[in-house]
């Protein structure tokens, strides 16, 4: 086998997604054949080579595990908490597997849609800006957001020192006191839809994911989860760009024009997997 990037080796092993890998890396918990390595351009090749976390061997790539979680205000979206709250985690059901890590993080107090798998290349593609993965959300701020303050947000905002990719906002109603706005944006910096609205002086209030490429959160109820099936994964996998057979959208995916009929997507959907519709407890 040849030589790969070590984030990406410890992200099909399941031991976390690459951003995550990264930062294990930079730590110095990752060795090769006994000599640390911190460097995040690293390579070895995990046929001829012994690649270590904390001194324990990577673990055997598992199968790849896709969930949904509808995550309530209160829940953190990490997979360790040192204060004890409850975490995203904490809502999967028992059949889920034990590796499972959060596909980016919804604040303590936001809600909605978190992708939780052990798949690393594809968390990895969906939040890294490069791939645009678009993330909605809706979002209700303090006030009445003028048109000018509307197109200060499509445009970007300055956050320390740095603007803000541009995004897609829409006032979709409000009141003097109080507004309902769409988002759609691809990058994912910490707390950035609440820095945005907060620095143009309308500060939020309630913030819920509700998709994440082709994913929709639907009618899922707060605190619910349910397993993906085939033709969702399939979906979110063309989003990213791991297989052909869709073309990206605004919104997530549609079917190739040249593929038609016979797109991945369209095979996906014929061997849906009925438990990708059960939600869990």
């Amino acid at each position: 086998m040849a030589e790969e990037r070590l984030q990406k080796i410890l992200a099909r092993a399941g031991v976390a997604s690459r951003r995550a890998a990264e930062e294990l890396i930079a730590g110095g918990r990752v060795a090769v054949d006994g000599t640390v390595v911190n460097q995040l351009g690293a390579k070895a090749d995990p046929a001829r080579q012994k690649i270590t976390l904390d001194g324990q061997a990577l673990p055997s790539p598992e199968a790849k595990e896709y969930w949904l979680v509808h995550k309530p205000a209160g829940v953190v979206s990490t997979v360790r908490d040192p204060q004890g709250r409850r975490r995203v985690v904490d809502l999967l059901p028992p059949e889920a597997g034990a590796r499972l890590y959060p596909v980016g993080r919804l604040d303590y107090d936001s809600e909605g849609l978190v992708l939780m798998t052990n798949d690393g290349e594809l968390a990895y593609r969906l939040m890294h800006p490069r791939y645009k993965v678009p993330k909605v959300y809706r979002v209700w701020v303090s006030g009445h957001p003028s048109g000018e303050t509307i197109a200060r947000l499509r445009s970007g905002v300055v956050i320390d020192g740095r603007s803000t990719a541009p995004a897609r906002v829409h006032l979709k109603s409000g009141t003097a006191l109080r507004s309902k706005l769409s988002f759609i944006i691809h990058e994912g910096r910490k707390r950035e839809i609440r820095l945005m609205c907060a620095t143009v002086g309308h500060p939020v209030q309630r913030l819920v994911r509700v998709g994440l490429g082709p994913l929709h959160m639907d009618d899922l109820p707060s605190g619910a989860c349910r397993r993906l099936g085939f033709a969702e994964v399939a979906e979110l996998k063309a989003a990213a760009g791991l297989i052909t057979g869709c073309k990206p959208s605004l919104h997530g995916v549609k079917k190739s024009a040249r593929q038609g009929g016979g797109s991945a997507c369209e095979a996906a959907k014929r061997s849906q997997c009925p438990s990708g519709r059960n939600k869990g407890r």
